[in-house]
This record gives C-alpha cells, sequence and structure tokens, in this order.
C-alpha cells in the first residue's frame, strides 16, 4: 500500500487546513485509518484515528474539538480538517493505515500504538505561526 499525504502549508494561528491521504496499491476500507505528527524536538505522537467504516474516532486530547479526522471509501481517501490552528500544531503529519476490522477501545491513557500501523505516508509539512 502506498499513501500519499498533502495538504501542508505555512498558516497563521487560528487558521484552518485541510491534510489529505491517498491510498493505493491495497486494500484501504478494511482498515483503520490514521493521523500522526512529529513536532519539533518531540517524538512521533498520535492525532488522530478512524475505523475502517469511519463511524469509530479517537482524537488526542490537545487536538479533540478542533481536529477531525474523516475517510471517503469509494474514493480511498483519508482527510484530517484542522481548525483553529496553534503554534504547537507545528511539525510534519503522517497518515498511516491500522488494524484490519479491529477499533480498540482507545483512551487518553491508551493511545493507538505505532505497532498497530504498517504502512506510513512521507508526510507533509504544517507551520503554524503567532
Amino acid at each position: 500500500v502506498q499513501l500519499q499525504a498533502s495538504g501542508g502549508g505555512a498558516v497563521q494561528a487560528g487558521s484552518s487546513l485541510m491534510l489529505t491521504c491517498a491510498a493505493s496499491g491495497g486494500a484501504f476500507n478494511t482498515y483503520n485509518m490514521a493521523w500522526f505528527r512529529r513536532t519539533p524536538g518531540k517524538e512521533r505522537e498520535f492525532v488522530a484515528v478512524t475505523s475502517w467504516s469511519g463511524s469509530g474516532t479517537f482524537y488526542a486530547d490537545s487536538v479533540k474539538g478542533r481536529f477531525t479526522i474523516s475517510r471517503d471509501n469509494a474514493k480511498n481517501m483519508l482527510y484530517l480538517r484542522m481548525n483553529n490552528l496553534k503554534p504547537e500544531d507545528t511539525g510534519t503529519y503522517y497518515c498511516a493505515r491500522g488494524l484490519q476490522y479491529t477499533f480498540l477501545s482507545y483512551s487518553d491513557s491508551n493511545h493507538p500504538r505505532e505497532s498497530e500501523f504498517d504502512f506510513w505516508g512521507q508526510g507533509t509539512q504544517v507551520t503554524v505561526s503567532s
């Protein structure tokens, strides 16, 4: 499976961006999909996950209420709508393919682990200035 992330850019705080991830070359609609990010000086961290059908979602507390993950299985596309962006959202955003037909009971103390994800996109840069 190949994942191609795009849509990043340089914006001011309070702005919005829509990231997209195009999947090709393998199964998409039976797998959970997620966004992770690597912010300056930190390890890659979980942002949001959606179940294979799109009916289940879970967000990191830092983006809850501002970001929305969605998918279009007919188009093999994953999205991340980011509103009210903050400087601390600056980083490289990665899409990733997760578990098949299994959406675990995630919580603030039990985020999706990178080991659940087998294919990763190349990343798209988001820069938010104050």
